[in-house]
């Protein structure tokens, strides 16, 4: 999985790489060995993928609009080009060699945007919407995220994987898939229409816009798929 980025604080007097803790122990748990890489890593993204089994593409802060073509909205948070550019590169080479991803939250947007989609840069004020509410009032300072209902597909790779068409998911996000990348498939979606989760037509590759891995330990659906992404491994 590649890290986030933080600023140099008390932990380190410089610039850290990190994987928040629950995806480790979500990974952990099905049988799989979390690799942190380097989001500094200058090699060949195809050549860097074939030393692993499987992709996780973490949450976290948003993507540069300038690299689906958009002005940057005034709600654009955290945005680190080198990042973008070292996850892009590596979800086309998933693609390219068919390696079993699993992009949460940001990562699902990245995803989209490194295949040619674009993103709705902000899905308004919460209190707005509050029928649906995809993050929780105060975002981005709030820790946890807001749970609410997802309907999947029958028939899809992430139905399989979850053992159901409807469950409930942990939402910390304020954008969205907007025009799916290539080959891209819509395979679940909130109440309100709002796109959370989709498909790559060629082997294993599911973005999800929830995160799985802050009710895994305690919601078996959500664990499951994690399960099936280090089972698509062969891990």
């Amino acid at each position: 999985m590649p890290a986030g980025i933080g600023p140099a604080g008390k932990v380190s007097r410089i610039e850290v790489a990190f994987a928040g803790r629950r995806y480790l122990q979500a990974i952990e748990r099905a049988g799989g060995v979390p690799v942190i890489l380097s989001p500094f890593h200058d090699s060949d993204p195809v050549e860097l993928l074939s030393h692993f089994q499987g992709l996780v593409l973490l949450g976290g802060p948003d993507v540069d609009p300038g690299f689906y073509g958009q002005e940057t909205h005034p709600t654009v948070y955290g945005v680190n080009r080198e990042r973008d550019q070292f996850e892009i590169g590596l979800v086309r080479a998933a693609v390219h060699n068919e390696v079993p991803t699993l992009a949460v939250c940001r990562g699902m947007q990245v995803a989209n945007v490194a295949l040619g989609g674009t993103l709705v840069q902000d899905l308004g004020d919460p209190e707005d919407h509050p029928d649906v509410l995809h993050s929780p009032l105060g975002f981005p300072a709030p820790q946890e995220g807001i749970l609410h209902d997802i309907r999947v597909d029958p028939g899809s790779r992430l139905a399989k994987a979850l053992g159901g068409e409807h469950l409930v998911g942990a939402s910390y996000h304020h954008q969205a898939v907007d025009r799916l990348g290539t080959d891209l498939d819509v395979v679940g979606r909130a109440p309100d229409g709002v796109i959370e989760a989709m498909e790559h037509r060629r082997g294993w590759f599911v973005g999800v816009q929830w995160h799985p891995e802050d009710t895994a330990e305690t919601d078996f659906a959500q664990q499951m798929l994690y399960d099936a992404l280090v089972a698509a491994a062969g891990a």
